[in-house]
């Protein structure tokens, strides 16, 4: 089964642009976590800021464009994961293993097809 592994987390902790010490040692946990997963990962990465979000939105048929995230929330979508593993068992043990630089949450989602 294919699923997506959505990392949440407050993006403030990286400091303006996602740039510096902090998100180089993370990126380096990523690149680790990437090799040990091996086979089983199959897309993934990470995202600029939400200043570079654009969100159209669709409302009573009319699409209007905004700058930003679709909703202003305390942890952002930074990245995520597609991988495919044998169960929704497997996809959490994995979830669980994601390198965070601190709180946050892996959203564990499968995908529609085969």
């Amino acid at each position: 089964m294919k699923y997506a592994l959505l990392i949440y987390e407050d993006e403030s902790q990286y400091g303006p642009e996602k740039a510096g010490p902090r998100v180089q040692e993370i990126a380096a946990k990523h690149m680790a976590f990437t090799q040990q997963l091996g086979a089983k990962r199959i897309g993934g990465a990470g995202l600029k800021g939400t200043a570079t979000a654009t969100t159209v939105h669709t409302k009573g048929g009319k699409k209007t464009v905004h700058d930003g995230p679709f909703a202003e929330a305390r942890e952002q979508l930074g990245g995520l994961y597609l991988i495919d593993v044998a169960s929704l068992d497997e996809a959490i043990e994995i979830a669980k293993r994601i390198p965070l630089a601190q709180d946050g949450a892996i959203e564990v989602r499968p995908l529609l097809g085969p």
